[in-house]
Formats: structure tokens, C-alpha cells, sequence
């Protein structure tokens, strides 16, 4: 049984919503207009919830070519209208029935993130958005410590949910109880590193 808390932050990709059509999809037309077509899903699904520039760097891209690369995903994610992106089942009945304060701490813009929450009926269930705008993305604890700030409670006070080791690391940073999703992307081996607090099969587990 997980207890309640003042706050709960939330991954989006892979937690709230499937994403990885999308995502995956993108990036491979990204690494296609550089001439690479080799780059299969099974592989990108292990960087979602990281930043781009990682991906990069472990596929040999220059440094230099490496913004623009970014800024063409966005541009191409943004435009894709998230056609193939679903919310995962019982997401949405959790949210609504679990007390508490809720913001997202996800690598994407703020932004690129309510507009997601909008197209899939999910925003009104938010008191704030935050998302990843000129700081350092996940493991750094950035991003939970905004929605901290905003909503004024304590580490202690807050259950950071996702399906990525790097969200587990962040909230471990960042001094809140962490919650491991199973039905996401991530390796559950290397979320297990860093002892979650809680982990959940269903979003149904969490309410």
C-alpha cells in the first residue's frame, strides 16, 4: 500500500502516456537526413527520458552537429500531431481519484508537455506543468525541485513516479520517495539501483 503524499510528480513518456511511435519515429527520420537508417526502436526505447544529446554522443555525432539535430526532432515532433501516442489504460482513473497536489517532472519542454496533457484529457488533473526549460534534464533533480518550489512543500512531502532509472536517480537527488513503473520502457534492473521506495504494475496501484 502506498500512502498518500502533498504531491505526486510525473514522468509523462512511458508513464502517463505511450509514446514511443512517436518518439522513436521521430528520431529515426532525424538520424535518416544524416544518412543513418540502422537505428532500430529496441535501442531508442532504451534513451527515452534522457536527453537527445545522450543518444547523440553514443552514436558518434559530432558535437557540433548535435543542436541543430535537436531542434530538427522538435520541430518534426511537434508537427507529427502525436498521432500515434496513446494514454495508458487506468491512467487517466488514477489521476482522478488520487488526492494531492500533481505536476510532471519530464525531460520534454513545458510546452510540448501541455500540449500532450490537453490532446489526451489530462490536464485538468494538474495543478502546475514542469517541464525540462534551461536546466539539466534527468538524473539531475532540476525538475522536481521547480515543482517543489512552486508548490512550497518539502522533499519528504512528495512521491516521484516514472518508469526510467533516470527518474529514479533524480527523485533519489532530489530527496523525494520514488515510485518504479513497470508497464513503462525502462530497465528495471537499472531503476532497481537506486531502491525505489514503491513500484506499481497498474497506475490503478497508485490511487
Amino acid at each position: 500500500m502506498i500512502p498518500p503524499f502533498r504531491a505526486y510528480l510525473f514522468d509523462v513518456d512511458g508513464t502517463l502516456v505511450d509514446s514511443a511511435a512517436d518518439i522513436c519515429g521521430t528520431i529515426q527520420e532525424v538520424l535518416r537526413a544524416s544518412g543513418r537508417d540502422d537505428v532500430e526502436d529496441a535501442l531508442l526505447r532504451r534513451y527515452i527520458g534522457r536527453h537527445l544529446i545522450d543518444l547523440f554522443t553514443d552514436l558518434g555525432y559530432p558535437e557540433a552537429s548535435m543542436d541543430q539535430m535537436v531542434t530538427d526532432y522538435r520541430a518534426i515532433y511537434t508537427a507529427s500531431g502525436h498521432v500515434r501516442t496513446t494514454v495508458y489504460p487506468g491512467v487517466s482513473e488514477m489521476l482522478s481519484r488520487l488526492g494531492g497536489l500533481k505536476s510532471t517532472a519530464t525531460t520534454k519542454g513545458t510546452p510540448t508537455t501541455k500540449v500532450i496533457l490537453e490532446k489526451f484529457g489530462l490536464m485538468p488533473y494538474f495543478n502546475h506543468v514542469q517541464g525540462t526549460d534551461g536546466f539539466p534534464a534527468k538524473p539531475e533533480p532540476d525538475v522536481i525541485l521547480k515543482s517543489l518550489e512552486i508548490f512550497n512543500i518539502s522533499p519528504a512531502d512528495c512521491l516521484m513516479v516514472g518508469d526510467a532509472p533516470s527518474d529514479m536517480e533524480a527523485g533519489r537527488r532530489a530527496g523525494v520517495q520514488t515510485c518504479a513503473v513497470r508497464y513503462g520502457y525502462g530497465d528495471q534492473e537499472a531503476m532497481a539501483r537506486f531502491s525505489p521506495d514503491f513500484w506499481i504494475d497498474h497506475p490503478s496501484q497508485l490511487a
